[in-house]
């Protein structure tokens, strides 16, 4: 570490404050339907999230390796290409969770890092078929893959235990989500917080200080696994509201079903070194599971305003990285006054984020959303499961009943009669 200079320190720092929003904007992946549902308290939830994500971060470096030597070309990329690259996703990532949108931290920094490599030495920098094999086709295949895991799951366990006591069932499938969100944390800890030690090792073999191809070090390794854990501590209470209430209203077995499709996903990918988007896997994930019970139903409007966030991340970032890196470029000044910007959208983003503050009190408060037609269709079509059901059936059931008056007493049977004298 002798030889890292001030700008390299500096991108390193980037990088871990990139790794900090990163685990505050996904900690809704892992642990959102657990506290919707009530199976974790919100603080022990995301302190329980925090260590299995820095567990995970010692479990692979696969993903390390196909970011740091694989998206782009080492050859010819200066240092600065980095640092803009981390200016693109990290204001993303900001932008993204002030509207509490579900968005890919993954693809913000894909997105950064790409627009300014491009801008800095060309499209010949970026190896495309590394990001339509690893980045782009995961990211469509993925949540596609996990809704549906998590549709058939859902339906399987409510086939299973619908002769099963609701109440017991219901205790039982708490206590899984409880496994299954740590394995969701574990997941996310193995890709997530591989992807900034993946930029950092492309940072140091920019800056000379390792070979090509090299995997990253331990300080990196440690470093990268410290910052997601605190970030994910924080809680990033914005997206678990969207993503525990806001696209559906979820019962434990949704729940469990949910988080075990997705930790699947995730960690089938990790292992084969695909860098997809967790924060897509568990949406698909959660929709999947809304749809699979009888008379669940997906709030459309949330989920396609989440859709275009999606497709619009990776050209954002990537615009936002070229401009960084055009500055950059321009000297001293350039990164200067590129990380005034940085610091600046930062602060005028938290200070409007604190105009509707969203806390660990009411995470679980949500507007009630109009029903649009497609809801309104399936609510009709579709009878509700047998037994209780949380909020959403309790919901729609006391919408549904009408409440008849009773029948007017009349007269009395024997009318009265008029005084004699």
């Amino acid at each position: 570490m002798e030889h890292i200079t001030l700008l390299l320190g500096i991108v390193i720092v980037t990088a871990l404050v990139f790794d900090f929003t990163n685990g505050f904007h996904d900690t809704a992946n892992a642990m959102a339907t657990t506290i919707s549902t009530g199976a974790l308290k919100p603080k022990t939830a995301v302190a329980m999230s925090a260590v299995l994500n820095l567990v995970g971060a010692f479990l692979s470096v696969e993903v390390a390796k196909t970011i740091s030597g694989g998206i782009i070309n080492e050859e010819g990329i200066r240092t600065e290409v980095i640092f803009a690259a981390l200016v693109g996703a990290i204001l993303w990532n900001l932008l993204t969770w002030l509207l509490g949108l579900p968005s890919s931290s993954s693809h913000a920094l894909f997105g950064g890092l790409i627009g300014a490599a491009v801008m800095s030495a060309g499209w010949s920098s970026v190896n495309g078929s590394t990001v339509i094999t690893k980045v782009l086709i995961p990211a469509v295949a993925a949540p596609l893959v996990a809704g549906l895991a998590a549709l058939l799951a859902t339906r399987l366990s409510y086939v299973i235990g619908r002769r099963a006591d609701q109440k017991a069932t219901a205790k039982g499938y708490r206590a899984g989500q409880i496994a299954s969100a740590g394995l969701v944390s574990l997941a996310h800890g193995t890709n997530d917080a591989q992807k900034t030690m993946g930029i950092i090792t492309l940072a140091l073999v920019t800056g000379g200080v390792i070979a090509p191809d090299s995997n990253p070090p331990t300080w990196v390794i440690v470093s990268a696994g410290m910052a997601i854990a605190l970030g994910t501590y924080l809680g990033g209470w914005r997206i678990i509201r969207t993503m525990g209430k806001g696209l559906t209203d979820l019962a434990p077995q949704q729940g469990f079903a949910a988080q075990t499709s997705a930790a699947t996903v995730i960690l089938a990918s990790s292992h084969l070194g695909f860098s997809l988007s967790t924060t897509q896997s568990c949406s698909g994930a959660v929709m999947g599971a809304g749809l699979g019970r009888k008379g669940g139903v997906v709030r459309w409007s949330t989920a396609t305003r989440m859709f275009v966030a999606w497709g619009l991340t990776l050209p954002a970032a990537g615009l936002v990285g070229a401009g960084a890196e055009f500055l950059t470029r321009q000297g001293t000044w350039g990164i200067v006054v590129t990380g005034a910007l940085l610091l600046t959208g930062a602060g005028v983003i938290w200070t409007l984020s604190r105009r509707k503050p969203v806390t660990i009190d009411n995470v679980n408060d949500v507007d009630a959303e109009p029903a649009g037609v497609v809801t309104t269709a399936i609510i009709a079509v579709t009878p509700p499961p047998a037994g209780p059901i949380t909020t959403l059936g309790a919901d729609l059931d006391a919408e549904l009943k009408t409440t008849i008056p009773a029948p007017d007493p009349g007269p009395s049977a024997e009318p009265t009669r008029p005084a004699t004298v």
